[in-house]
């Protein structure tokens, strides 16, 4: 099985040898940075750490910076240090939520050390190799790939076997509808350049309100809500995946993360080996009692409709990132999150309209660019 196209290998949320300099990172205008050396010398003699190696260790889609930390002994780890500046970021979620991952039997990164007030956190370092990385190596090797996925999946079912109300926040409706407002509002209107009328408004509503009652009518479990191959780590003579980013876990809907891993932005797969996998994962969490559908069909279409929902609001958060952000480096996974949702509202009667109003508003775009304007000047209105 080969993996599509759309695969691209980029930055987890830390761990990625191949952005790291060879020099060590300067302080520079940089009071953050600072502040956390100073932090950290406080913690070398402890955790054995050469403060002279730190370096930038990822990328985020945050306000969170991650550094690596050599060991100052032989055969000890590195480290990871988090650098979440207040009041943009906060880490206590990050902390309570490794704390439950972790009594669930999920690998997640120990947190070493905090200082909440500040905003910094010493963390075990998963390393350089996420799982679209290895994906991509293992690529056209269907047993490699089925034993990859079958682990993920593996640690999934161990989060959501563990799930009970109180501990997250609840996925509510006005969290799923302030997701789905990201598609109008970054999307459509500020990345498209496309003013919707009140017709159009409209049709987005009754779409939305069909997502919402069958996304709030699913089994609740935990929910990671980016478990995805950018933040499982493959990590060395471990079959249980490293999980990353699960600071804004909740408890919600429980198609939600399966959707997010095989209908993932990052790497697309044929959809018969998201079918093949997405039946044994049924299979498995009725095994374990999970409150999935006695019927695939209905579980399936909730694994849609789910993902219907995910990609709409990926769609507006790329365009945000770059507008409002300046990272353009998600602009080249939009075509792959655009063929999801697409793909899926063509099948259901229910989303005809909606369909329609997608298909508007790319045409819209491509009419701009044959003018040779954009679309943002020409201001579409339907």
């Amino acid at each position: 099985m080969r993996a599509s196209p759309h695969s691209r290998a980029r930055a987890p949320r830390f761990g990625v040898a191949s952005i790291e300099p060879q020099s060590t990172q300067r302080d520079g205008d940089d009071p953050r940075l600072a502040e956390l050396r100073n932090w950290l010398a406080a913690l070398a003699p402890a955790h054995a750490l050469a403060l002279e190696t730190i370096r930038p260790a990822s990328n985020d889609a945050s306000f969170r910076r991650y550094f690596r930390i050599d060991a100052a002994r032989a055969g000890e780890p590195s480290r990871v240090a988090m650098d979440a500046p207040p009041p943009m970021e906060d880490c206590r979620p990050f902390v309570h939520a490794a704390g439950v991952l972790r009594d669930a039997g999920v690998r997640v990164p120990r947190v070493l050390a905090a200082d909440l007030g500040r905003g910094f956190l010493l963390l075990d370092d998963f390393g350089s190799t996420t799982y679209l990385q290895r994906l991509q190596e293992c690529a056209g090797d269907d047993a490699q790939v089925d034993a990859l996925m079958r682990d993920a999946c593996e640690a999934l079912l161990r989060m959501q076997a563990a799930s009970r109300a109180g501990v997250f926040p609840d996925y509510d409706r006005a969290l799923l509808t302030r997701e789905l407002e990201l598609y109008p509002q970054w999307y459509v209107e500020r990345h498209r350049g496309v003013a919707l009328d009140a017709d159009a408004r409209a049709t987005l509503d009754s779409a939305f309100e069909r997502l919402l009652a069958n996304n709030l009518a699913q089994p609740r479990v935990f929910v990671h809500r980016d478990w995805h191959s950018r933040n499982l780590m493959a990590l060395a003579g471990d079959r249980n995946p490293g999980v990353l980013d699960f600071q804004d876990a909740v408890y919600g809907p429980l198609t939600y993360d399966l959707v997010s891993m095989l209908r993932d932005a990052y790497i697309e797969w044929p959809e018969e080996r998201q079918i093949d996998w997405a039946v044994r994962y049924w299979q498995a969490a009725r095994a374990r009692s999970l409150p999935v559908a006695a019927d695939f069909g209905e579980f399936y279409r909730d694994f849609e409709w789910m993902g219907l929902q995910r990609h709409l609001k990926v769609l507006g958060i790329f365009a945000r990132l770059y507008h409002r952000d300046g990272k353009d480096r998600y602009l080249a996974d939009l075509p792959l999150v655009l063929s999801y949702a697409l793909r899926t509202a063509r099948r259901y009667r229910e989303f005809d309209a909606l369909v329609l109003l997608m298909e508007r508003v790319e045409a819209a775009q491509a009419g701009s660019q044959r003018d040779g304007g954009s679309a943002r000047s020409a201001g579409y209105t339907f």
